[in-house]
C-alpha cells in the first residue's frame, strides 16, 4: 500500500467528521484517536491513551442517562444495563455501523489482515470519544454518547437487545475450541402462564453462569451472554440468585 499523501491524510479526516458528526478545532486529536499502535511512530503517538479517557467518559455519560432515564431501578438493574451497554461488543457494532475501521491508521502486520479485528474497532470508538472530550468538551462528547448508545440502553431494556448473544457466541466458541454451545434448563417457577426459565450455556464439560428470563428465547441470550463476559474476562451482567 503507497503511503498516504497530505491529500489523501485530509480527504479521509473530513469524511471521518462527517460520520461522527463533529468537526474538530485541533486536528491532531482526531489523528491520534485513529493512529492505531501498529502504525505509529512512538507509542504515544498513538490512541492507546485517548482509550483510557474515552472508556471512562462513555461509562460515566451512560450511567447517568440510566440513572435519570429509569428512576425506579435498584443499582443492580442500572448495573447490568451498562455492563451490556458499554461493553466492547456493542462498541464494536456501533463503530461497524459507522465505518469508522476505513479511516484507521494501522501498520503493515496488521493493514494485511481481511478485516479490521473487533476489539480495535471498539477501542478506536472509545479513543474517539476521549478525543472529541479534548477538543470540545463533555457536551459534544454527550451529544455522540448518546445518539448512538441511548438506542442500545432501549434495546437492551425492552428486552429485545439489538445483538446476537447466542450467535456471538457460537462463533466464538467454534473459532476458540471448534465446538458448539449447548444449553441446559436448570430450573422454572411461577405459574403456567407467567413462567421464568434458569438455563446455563455449556462449552464442552463447562457450564457458564445462568441466567433468568421469562421465557427460554430470553433465558438463553442472557445465559449467552454471561458465557461471553466469562470468557473475555469481563463480570457477568445477569445474576442467577
Amino acid at each position: 500500500m503507497p503511503p498516504m499523501t497530505h491529500r489523501d491524510e485530509t480527504r479521509v479526516l473530513a469524511q471521518c467528521q462527517e460520520v461522527i458528526g463533529y468537526r474538530f478545532h485541533d486536528m491532531t486529536f482526531l489523528q491520534e484517536a485513529l493512529t492505531h499502535a501498529s502504525g505509529a511512530n512512538h507509542r504515544l503517538s498513538s490512541n492507546e491513551r485517548l482509550e483510557f479517557l474515552g472508556d471512562a467518559i462513555l461509562g460515566a455519560i451512560v450511567c447517568e442517562l440510566l440513572f435519570r432515564k429509569f428512576p425506579e431501578y435498584l443499582e443492580g438493574d442500572l448495573t447490568r444495563i451498562k455492563s451490556i451497554v458499554v461493553s466492547s461488543r456493542t462498541c464494536t457494532k456501533i463503530s461497524e455501523e459507522l465505518g469508522i475501521g476505513e479511516f484507521l491508521v494501522i501498520g503493515k502486520g496488521m493493514s494485511s489482515q481481511d478485516q479490521t479485528p473487533p476489539s480495535v474497532l471498539a477501542d478506536v470508538l472509545e479513543r474517539l470519544i476521549g478525543a472529541i472530550y479534548l477538543d470540545g468538551g463533555i457536551e459534544a462528547a454527550k451529544r455522540l454518547i448518546l445518539r448512538h448508545f441511548e438506542p442500545e440502553i432501549d434495546a437492551v431494556v425492552d428486552g429485545q437487545g439489538s445483538l446476537n448473544y447466542k450467535s456471538d457466541l457460537q462463533q466464538v466458541v467454534q473459532r476458540r475450541y471448534g465446538e458448539t454451545p449447548t444449553y441446559l434448563l436448570l430450573d422454572e417457577k411461577g405459574p403456567d402462564h407467567s413462567k421464568c426459565f434458569k438455563i446455563s450455556a455449556r462449552i464442552g464439560e463447562r457450564h457458564y453462569a445462568p441466567a433468568w428470563g421469562r421465557n427460554k428465547k430470553e433465558a438463553e441470550q442472557r445465559a449467552a451472554m454471561n458465557a461471553l463476559c466469562q470468557l473475555a474476562g469481563e463480570p457477568i451482567p445477569y445474576e442467577s440468585d
